[in-house]
């Protein structure tokens, strides 16, 4: 129950941590910094005209395939800090977790987010579970499709270190300190997801469906509103949201287990404001408690 907790308080990132945790066994766990990516650097501002000069990745010493495009990146806001505390069956702040937009910059040659996730385990559950974990996320500025998708997880006592560069040929090398994962195309990861949900046109397209990976698995997730105007009440405040129902197929059959629910505020932000979550053995309330 307590691993479930986590996942919940991750928005689906721990998830994957507790699988890469559990697949590694007994086997020695790294120790290992979390340096930023090189060639990731800040990008210019919407404002510039696209002809001017752009930085150049490390990754792609061609000056004509390094070249950023034209701005047509989602409305992101650099900076923006989400914190949330996750309440479960008649447990409140059992967890908490931060979301975060870093910065934009150019990552493998093309104009990227980066996107953070902090998860800890509060008392009195973290007596029992202690659980710091962080996850990145560097996406493309367009789609919101993962470009390369990291866990730095300590669970228990254990650490463990995940950088995964997102492939969907298999032909992409990657480099020395990650491995390739292979995806399908437009594939997002659970931070990137979170995104592209916020930027949909809601009243225009009522259902939009995506793969996405968690680290461990690729999944099917499918997104429809069931409501464009919920009362939500959580610890930041009161808002009027689009309530999206999220189901989630593994290899084309649906998880009848576990169904979740986001409410997306009704503001420029679209801020998502709450989650919930019902699973067997819980169900759960991930609620915002503070918007920066």
């Amino acid at each position: 129950m307590t691993v479930g907790i986590a996942a919940f308080a991750a928005l689906g990132c721990a998830a994957g941590a507790f699988y890469w945790l559990h697949a590694k066994g007994a086997e020695p766990i790294p120790e290992v910094a979390v340096p930023e990516p090189p060639g990731f650097r800040e990008a210019p501002p919407a404002e510039k005209p696209a002809t001017a000069a752009t930085p150049v990745s490390v990754f792609n010493t061609d000056p004509k395939k390094a070249a950023l495009p034209a701005d047509t990146g989602l409305p992101l806001r650099a900076g923006e800090v989400l914190e949330y505390t996750a309440n479960v069956s008649k447990l409140d702040n059992v967890a908490t977790l931060r979301l975060q937009v870093a910065g934009r910059g150019n990552f493998v040659g093309r104009s990227a987010w980066h996107l953070q996730a902090f998860a800890h385990t509060e008392n009195p559950l973290r007596m029992v579970f202690e659980l710091d974990d962080q996850f990145d996320s560097y996406s493309d500025a367009a789609t919101m499709a993962s470009l390369q998708y990291e866990m730095h997880l300590s669970e228990r006592g254990q650490k463990v270190e995940s950088v995964q560069r997102m492939t969907t040929t298999g032909k992409e090398p990657a480099p020395a300190d990650a491995t390739a994962a292979r995806v399908l195309p437009g594939t997002r990861d659970p931070l990137g997801m979170m995104q592209y949900l916020r930027n949909v046109d809601w009243t225009k397209t009522p259902e939009v469906s995506s793969p996405v990976y968690d680290g461990h698995k690729l999944y099917d997730a499918r997104a429809r509103l069931r409501a464009s105007s919920a009362d939500v009440v959580v610890p930041a405040g009161n808002y009027k949201a689009s309530k999206i129902e999220i189901r989630v197929f593994e290899n084309g059959v649906e998880m009848k287990d576990a169904n979740f629910t986001l409410y997306l505020a009704n503001n420029a932000a679209h801020t998502p404001v709450l989650l919930e979550a019902v699973m067997p053995f819980a169900t759960a309330r991930v609620e915002l408690s503070k918007a920066q």
